[in-house]
């Protein structure tokens, strides 16, 4: 049977992960990350495996999808998705965060958070600007021995737990807050949230965005922290207060940050961390890369299509 119809938005290499999964037993179609072409593709669609978060999934989209019974995201979050349409007909909306075991090995968000905490501590962007520029004074660019310091991490489930491993290596001494972690993962100091922005010259986030963590990183938290404080946020912009994170840079009290994600994404041309980041070097910003690797991506897009299979039964 391969009458089923799935929608597939991403890279390409997911795409070949979930045509692999679905072969003779449903046709995939890919479709760019664009609104109104997604939404003409789901129109007579019987799914949707979203590997792109680019593309905000609306009621309204929905309705005009009569089809449509289940998104599968080969993502952890799927903030990018409204419910109410989805709920009213019994659609499922499935992620990767059902799937721990095929995630424990995948490694690429925290490999991406490490290089930025690097590229801060080391002012990687200016250094390689600065030399492009045919200049060479090192004395423009201390950079901090991590060795000794103390990494916070904010989370500390699977990427948290990466990140502590790297810290450990680097000789860093690891905090952490996480109330939904139990057991308490060994090799991580728990601490209130509070007292692990306060002690920390390295804070990384590593949560889920939802009602509970919006905001978590706040302005009175960041206000609080060890003056000259590395931030890196791989997780979701709205899980920091991003007025509050400009306001501590451009003041110092924020040494650096390194974010790769950003409220409002994709549309961030007039975003003002973006603005800022144009005439300043103590702000790295990447463009929510660090789970993509297409290694990666091939197997989650070929889990998350083999869950729009098994709710078919085809």
């Amino acid at each position: 049977m391969t009458d089923r119809r799935i929608v597939y938005v991403g890279a390409d290499a997911g795409f070949a992960g979930a045509q692999a999964a679905a072969a003779g037993r449903a046709t995939v179609t890919q479709v760019p990350a664009e609104a109104a072409a997604l939404a003409a593709a789901l129109v007579d669609a019987d799914a949707l495996l979203d590997a792109s978060m680019k593309v905000r999934i609306t009621d309204v989209m929905v309705a005009a999808a009569p089809r449509l019974g289940i998104v599968s995201c080969a993502t952890t979050g799927a903030d990018h998705i409204e419910r109410q349409a989805l709920a009213d007909r019994g659609a499922e909306v499935r992620t990767l965060r059902e799937d721990p075991e095929l995630l424990r090995n995948l490694t690429p968000a925290a490999e991406l958070s490490w290089a930025l905490v690097l590229a801060c501590a080391r002012k990687l962007p200016a250094a390689t600007a600065h030399t492009r520029a045919g200049d060479w004074v090192r004395e423009d660019f201390p950079g901090l021995m991590l060795n000794g310091r103390t990494l916070g991490l904010i989370g500390c489930g699977r990427i948290g737990q990466w990140m502590a491993r790297y810290g450990t290596a680097f000789g860093m001494n690891i905090v952490g807050h996480d109330p939904h972690i139990a057991p308490w993962p060994a090799g991580i100091e728990r601490r209130p949230l509070a007292e692990v922005m306060a002690a920390s010259d390295v804070v990384s986030v590593h949560v889920h965005l939802n009602e509970e963590t919006r905001g978590l990183v706040s302005a009175d938290l960041l206000a609080a922290a060890r003056p000259g404080l590395i931030l890196v946020n791989t997780s979701r912009g709205a899980i920091v207060d991003e007025d509050a994170l400009l306001a501590g840079l451009e003041t110092g009290r924020i040494g650096a940050a390194g974010l790769d994600v950003l409220d409002g994404e994709p549309d961030i041309a007039a975003h003002p961390l973006i603005r800022y980041s144009r005439t300043h070097d103590n702000l790295v910003i990447t463009p929510h890369c660090g789970g993509f690797s297409p290694d990666a991506v091939r197997l989650v897009c070929r889990r998350a299509a083999e869950k729009i299979l098994e709710h078919f039964g085809v």
